[in-house]
């Protein structure tokens, strides 16, 4: 028999962060708790960012009042309800957690045996050139070789001379360079703005135009100078309804998962398995969240074995995060199991 309880709590940003959707300060989590009569409990996080996830932030208590309701009426099998995707990925991570003895290690292996690490792309905020050069710098001092830049949000002149000046020092050989539109830009646009960044190696590109134009994506995809990545497309599209459709429609070459907005890890192992059905690739991101849900996502991450760099670099953006013995060294990300985990703050009235 489980009990089931969850609890709100406001993460904020040690400083602004600038996205596609503006100016973020703080981000809403909740976190669900189930604990067996041993009293040994696993915790799971509700991923969620206010105008990307396909739920809203009004609908995540309703719905997590209800999990917990049937949870507690001993409710046989809660996988099998119908769940908005972060409260899914929440309960899969709970469970998980609660078969490893609740101790956050959910998918044991050498990373969380702290013998290897997983390699991260260095994500760049945005905000006005000079702040960009910054980070720029800063990530490659600290030994990134693969950088993550949104586009769209300035001026195309400025975007472009930021990638020259990071050009003039790195060739591509020598550093990798991912853009993301974030749906930015018109389709009638989307192909001659790439071919402004084509001259300077670009990796690939992630979502040029919004999602849900498939016959324009799909055109956008066989035209564009490099390759093409899915990233909001995904968000809200059931891959085993609606996935086979959508992949032999824009035949993309990647797969941007977020195991937090898409519903966990079982429907993107089922896109990773519609990836390959194609021979598109995949890399895993994070969604913002916070140590407990990053190292549920890092964790089953580095059991997939990609071979390629993914974007799981953002466990130092807040303030009140909780300690954990994930830590970012250079351009990976390992796990310090001597460091622990410190969940008191969830149980702290003030940060909720």
């Amino acid at each position: 028999m489980l009990n089931a309880s969850y609890s709100r709590y406001l993460l904020e940003f040690k400083r602004p962060a600038g996205t596609s959707r503006g100016v973020l300060h703080t981000k809403p989590a909740w976190f669900l708790q189930l604990e067996r009569a041993d009293q040994i409990s696993g915790t799971g996080e509700v991923s969620l960012i206010p105008g990307l996830s396909a739920e809203q932030p009004s609908e995540v208590e309703p719905a997590l009042d209800q999990l917990c309701r049937s949870i507690n009426e001993g409710h046989a099998n809660p996988h099998s309800l119908e769940l908005l995707p972060g409260v899914r990925f929440a309960l899969e991570s709970a469970l998980l957690d609660l078969e490893g003895g609740g101790n956050q290690l959910l998918y044991p292996s050498p990373f969380t045996e702290g013998k290897e690490g997983i390699p991260i792309n260095g994500l760049i905020w945005m905000g006005d050139t000079s702040f960009m050069k910054q980070q720029i710098r800063e990530k490659l001092e600290q030994g990134f070789r693969v950088l993550k830049m949104k586009v769209g949000a300035l001026e195309t002149e400025l975007e472009l001379q930021v990638i020259s000046w990071i050009r003039s020092q790195y060739g591509s050989h020598e550093l990798e360079l991912r853009l993301d539109a974030n749906g930015a830009w018109s389709p009638e646009e989307a192909l001659q703005k790439m071919e402004q960044f084509a001259s300077f190696g670009i990796h690939s590109l992630e979502q040029p135009i919004a999602p849900g134009q498939w016959a324009e994506m799909a055109r956008i995809c066989s035209e564009a100078p490099f390759p093409l990545a899915l990233d909001e497309e995904l968000i809200g599209c059931d891959p085993e309804q609606e996935g086979v459709r959508l992949m032999e429609a824009i035949k993309p070459h990647y797969l941007i998962l977020k195991p937090g907005l898409l519903g966990g890890f079982a429907a993107c192992s089922r896109w990773i398995n519609l990836a390959g059905s194609i021979g598109a690739g995949w890399w895993v991101t994070s969604a913002l969240e916070s140590a407990i849900g990053l190292n549920a996502i890092s964790q089953w991450t580095f059991r997939r074995n990609s071979p390629l760099t993914q974007g799981l670099g953002t466990g130092a953006i807040y303030r009140n995060n909780f300690p954990s013995p994930l830590s970012m060294e250079g351009s990976q990300l390992w796990y310090r199991e001597e460091t622990g985990w410190d969940l008191s703050l969830l149980h702290d009235p003030s940060m909720h």
